[in-house]
């Protein structure tokens, strides 16, 4: 199908935005990619930056709902929505009723200083909030002027060409123009837990969500594969804008939320119950009606603390922002006192305890002798790939530019994208003359399974013997259990073709190994340490391969004798994996489903878990754990689910991170206990009081005022320092 109709950059222009494109010409799903491209005024070189500006201004950008800026007037309206605010405008109301207009402008005096102190605290904070958040944009790259450009996803535009890969939040609604082994998880929209492949075409005009296989739409992933597509839909006119409100689900409540509304639940009944005998009891002695209600009112208010709501707002801000000044961005600010509360940290080895520069050792031949050979397709392969970049085929090519390879005459063909089920990649790349050949690298095991030769020294091929295959796997056990990651590396000649599939990866000659080295951190066994003594253990997640992972894990201090694997946890039934999780260090050569087991395993047995991840495959584990933490250059879905994002990963800016969350934990209890006491004491000796004396002991206005001078101080409670016991341990 030919992509090359459209108008000219000229028409661009004075074309008119057409978002969402117009039902009368049909569903866009339906439509070719000519007729599309007519319609959106697009053509396959994308916009043109001046009409990307000019519809930017005219739709608006690509969002679900309008930006929330911070309005001080909604925080300062948001302050008289609490209940206990409610309270002192009834009482004040009835005091104009009776006529008493001196208590009725002091208690709405009292109302108005304490809203105005409440709101000036939360207005900075959220202040201070927002400018944090804006970090944390989201980008993608988009054809513009006919060239690749990376661009925040709020300014996709309808008729923008956007270029997909592997972990790429999709940004918007728009129909495929190119997809190799295309896989995306649309699970937020239809509820189907496997990827869906899709393909560029045309589907019928009544095609259901999940049939409209050409489509991709905002809100899904990519899982495997690559591709490009045309942007058609933007914002709420997207499949996922139109049911936002039934997906805006709210976040899992934390274990402190839940404390605070049971608390809050409490003090409510007290409240009632108080005003009810008070006033009752009162008036049954003959004291004057509407004096013994607001005396009452006055006393049920005077003995809740009614500042926790701004208080809890400025301690979870303050802590955010100590916690941004270490490298740690808050996405869920609810979610410190988890990070407080955390005793279990599970993480991958890479980049956290290791230094996450990844190196090639060696290119070697099937007799374990340096090769030149091995090592030039290797760095074909990894030059050539278009996927998610990766540490080992950077390593890769920085070998490749030391040792000078010339890929002069050398071009790609075709490509068979990675993707986590045969955890291989392959091209196909032809010289000035020669035949196409087939470069295929990947996990030692799933490169050996698609072989059927191998090659001997001279460049002699035999058939793969099991005699063979053993002393490879021998090969690859000592190497692995000197902390190499081993890839194997294979190939074959092809006959040349338009597109290559899976299927093509069949009867390779093996040709030899790629051994990677990532050194541990420098003073790593020193933070698990300093984690230990916070009452936080690690425990290992990773897909690599066990010994590599139990020589790691030896190196840095942790037990590698402890070890369940990727085959056993798949054996294990979940009440099973519940009982061995929590004796088990190391959990190795695991796939995404499985990570998402072993956290939900350790929270069931009472923990709350942390997980770091930045890849696609950790999406599932981060959305499962207690602290879902991400880094700053993870792919767009692993940052989309986590709560924290580190600036830079490091497991030391964890261990502050944690003080900063129990400090916060600390901060907020200390409010809670103080006002607490001292207003229950002070109320229920006045209510005690009232009882005996012929006169009430105290007008309404005065329990007002000497509560609202009582809890000014404690704002300062925010910023309040913490003796080092009180964040030693996690607290629940």
């Amino acid at each position: 199908m030919s992509l090359t109709t459209g108008p000219t950059p000229d028409a661009l222009d004075k074309a008119p935005v057409t978002a969402p494109l117009s039902e009368a010409r049909g569903p866009y799903w339906n439509q070719s990619i000519d007729q599309l491209f007519t319609n959106l005024g697009s053509t396959p070189k994308g916009l043109s930056s001046t009409e990307a500006t000019r519809r930017f201004k005219q739709v608006g950008p690509n969002l679900l709902k309008k930006r929330r800026n911070v309005s001080a007037v909604g925080i300062f309206l948001n302050q008289f929505k609490s209940p206990l605010v409610l309270i002192l405008i009834f009482a004040a109301f009835a005091s104009i009723f009776a006529q008493d207009w001196t208590d009725a402008l002091i208690v709405l005096f009292i109302v108005l200083v304490s809203s105005i102190l409440s709101f000036y605290q939360e207005f900075r904070a959220s202040s201070a909030m927002e400018r944090l958040r804006a970090r944390l944009t989201s980008k993608i790259t988009v054809v513009r002027d006919g060239q690749p450009r990376s661009i925040p996803v709020e300014e996709v535009m309808p008729g923008d060409v956007v270029v997909l890969t592997a972990g790429s939040l999709i940004p918007a609604d728009g129909v495929l123009l190119q997809a190799r082994d295309f896989y995306v998880n649309q699970a937020v929209l239809t509820g189907e837990t496997f990827p869906e492949e899709k393909q560029i075409g045309v589907v019928a005009a009544g095609a259901g969500l999940a049939a409209r296989t050409n489509c991709v739409f905002m809100g899904t992933s990519v899982q495997s594969g690559t591709g490009s597509a045309l942007i058609v839909q933007t914002g709420t006119g997207t499949a996922y804008g139109e049911i936002a409100e039934r997906l805006a689900l709210r976040s899992p409540e934390t274990e402190f939320e839940h404390g605070i509304r049971r608390y809050s639940n409490l003090l409510t009944e007290i409240m009632f119950a108080l005003v009810v005998v008070i006033f009752a009891i009162n008036v049954f002695l003959q004291k004057p009606p509407i004096d013994s209600l607001l005396f009452a009112i006055a006393l049920a208010v005077g003995m809740t603390p009614e500042l926790m709501p701004a208080i809890i707002s400025i301690t979870l801000s303050k802590g955010a922002q100590q916690m941004a000044s270490r490298g740690v961005i808050v996405r869920r600010l609810n979610a410190i006192e988890n990070f407080g509360s955390m005793d279990i940290l599970c993480t991958d080895k890479t980049g956290t305890l290791t230094e996450g520069v990844v190196r090639l050792d060696e290119a070697l031949d099937l007799n374990g002798k340096s090769s030149p050979a091995v090592m030039r397709f290797a760095y074909l392969n990894a030059l050539f790939q278009s996927g998610l970049p990766n540490p080992l085929d950077e390593a890769i090519l920085a070998r490749g530019r030391e040792m000078g390879l010339d890929t002069g005459r050398d071009k790609k063909i075709d490509e068979i994208p990675y993707d986590f089920i045969r955890k291989r990649l392959s091209v196909v790349t032809q010289g000035s003359q020669g035949p196409c050949t087939l470069i295929t690298k990947g996990a030692l095991d799933n490169v050996l399974e698609t072989c059927t030769q191998v090659r001997e020294e001279g460049d002699l091929v035999t058939p793969l013997l099991p005699t063979r295959k053993d002393q490879i796997n021998q090969r690859f056990a000592a190497w692995s259990e000197q902390g190499y990651r081993v890839l194997g590396l294979a190939m074959k000649t092809v006959p040349q073709e338009e597109n290559y599939s899976r299927t093509d990866e069949q009867d390779l000659t093996f040709m030899g190994f790629l051994l990677f080295f990532d050194p541990p951190k420098p003073g790593i066994q020193k933070t698990i340490a300093d984690l230990a003594k916070r009452g936080v253990t690690l425990k290992i997640i990773t897909g690599d391969n066990r010994l590599v992972a139990a020589h790691v894990a030896e190196i840095v201090g942790l037990d590698a004798r402890s070890i369940l694997t990727g085959g056993e946890i798949h054996d294990l039934r979940d009440e099973a994996l519940w009982q061995r999780s929590e004796g088990t260090t190391l959990f190795a050569e695991v796939d995404p489903n499985e990570k998402e087991r072993i956290i939900l395993a350790l929270r069931k047995m009472g923990h709350v878990v942390g997980y770091i991840g930045d890849g696609i495959n950790d999406a599932p584990a981060l959305h499962a754990a207690d602290v879902g933490l991400s880094v700053e250059n993870a792919v767009d879905v692993a940052k989309e689910a986590a709560d924290f994002v580190l600036l830079r990963r490091d497991l030391d800016v964890l261990c502050q991170g944690i003080e900063e969350g129990r400090t916060t934990f600390v901060n907020t209890l200390k409010y809670v206990y103080t006002t607490t006491s001292s207003n229950f004491g002070n109320m229920i000796s006045m209510a005690g009081a009232s009882l005996f004396l012929p006169f009430l002991p105290l007008l309404a206005k005065q329990v007002l005022f000497q509560n609202l001078l009582s809890d000014v101080p404690m704002l300062a409670i925010a910023g309040d320092n913490v003796d080092p016991e009180q964040v030693n341990l996690p607290r629940r």
